[in-house]
């Protein structure tokens, strides 16, 4: 079968080691399903992974990808909770949980297969390729505003880095939810787009809010942190799950942290009920994925080359229709 891989770790050069060509289709496994993937979505995870973070040199060649949806062996159309392990189920009580493409073949492919108890019904008011954006990103950010930040409607909240998936999310989740959602990007053009998408107001990196805020989504790590702190009320949340610039900023803010007793969180992907909510929360609210591109699968490499450079507003999806 088609799919995009990684042949090779290059720290420096990520791309390098990304190969498109046939790989061998899933063989079948007890408690496993083999599902024919019809979208598939990039995630910064897919980029690391090329550079080696959570992705060892014994388990290449590696098909990439997270995220899909696709039909299954009977027919159903369905969505990927793409965490395996989790629950135990289809790998055992004791194994760690990882994410597609860490130990387990990925859905950058005609064909990826998941344990059962990982496949999710797709509602019909999603298309596959807005189902497809919505296991890792969207469902990072539902968790961190919904679960960790613990926001309700009314609350504000500021974005960094609009433009991004999580932060995309978060903007539009946010904004249906009946938050206040304050945007940073440093880019005019995604400023635009993300007051188009519903935030109140979108600023320059480092800008000083109208207010503080009660929770902040982070993503872009060091160059932001220090904002990200200082735009926080007292006894206010800094959700993180993400740091595309970098893991340690130069002014970590912890005597601020420690007397206006801010919340720092960490936030990883989300749980399958979560998922179930956030697909419910979409088909029944209108509320849908923002899609940069679809692409199909033979141009993979364009669409790692488009996400390395930062220049999508939303998810690129790659399709096998």
């Amino acid at each position: 079968m088609f799919a995009a891989y990684a042949a090779r770790i290059d720290r420096d050069q990520p791309l390098d080691g990304l190969e498109l060509g046939e790989r061998p289709a899933p063989t079948a496994r007890p408690g496993w399903t083999t599902v024919q993937v019809k979208a598939a979505s990039l995630n910064h995870h897919d980029i690391w992974s090329l550079r080696g973070v959570g992705l060892a040199e014994d388990k290449l060649p590696m098909i990439l990808g997270c995220d899909a949806a696709g039909v299954d062996e009977d027919g159903n159309e369905v969505v990927l909770h793409s965490v395996i392990g989790q629950s135990g189920h289809g790998v055992g009580p004791r194994e760690q949980r990882s994410i597609l493409t860490e130990k387990y073949q990925g859905t950058f492919a005609e064909q990826v297969t998941v344990p059962t108890w990982n496949v999710l019904p797709k509602p019909r008011e999603l298309s596959f390729a807005e189902a497809a954006c919505l296991p890792t990103a969207w469902l990072t950010a539902y968790r961190m505003l919904f679960t960790n930040a613990g926001v309700r409607p009314g609350d504000s909240v500021l974005v960094q880095g609009a433009g991004g998936g999580v932060a995309t999310a978060a903007i539009v989740l946010g904004s249906a939810a009946g938050l206040r959602v304050h945007a940073v990007s440093r880019d005019e053009a995604k400023r635009r787009r993300a007051v188009e998408l519903g935030a109140v107001e979108a600023y320059e990196p480092g800008a000083r809010l109208p207010h503080k805020v009660d929770a902040v989504i982070e993503t872009v790590g060091a160059a932001t942190w220090s904002h990200s702190v200082k735009s926080l009320r007292p006894g206010g949340s800094l959700v993180i799950s993400g740091a595309t610039s970098g893991d340690r900023p130069s002014h970590a803010e912890l005597t601020r942290i420690f007397f206006l007793e801010l919340k720092v969180v960490g936030s990883t992907m989300g749980s399958k009920d979560e998922l179930e909510d956030l697909l419910s929360f979409c088909a029944t609210t209108g509320v849908r994925p923002v899609i940069d591109q679809v692409l199909p699968l033979d141009r993979a490499r364009d669409a790692f080359t488009r996400l390395a450079a930062g220049d999508q507003f939303g998810k690129i999806v790659l399709s096998t229709e």
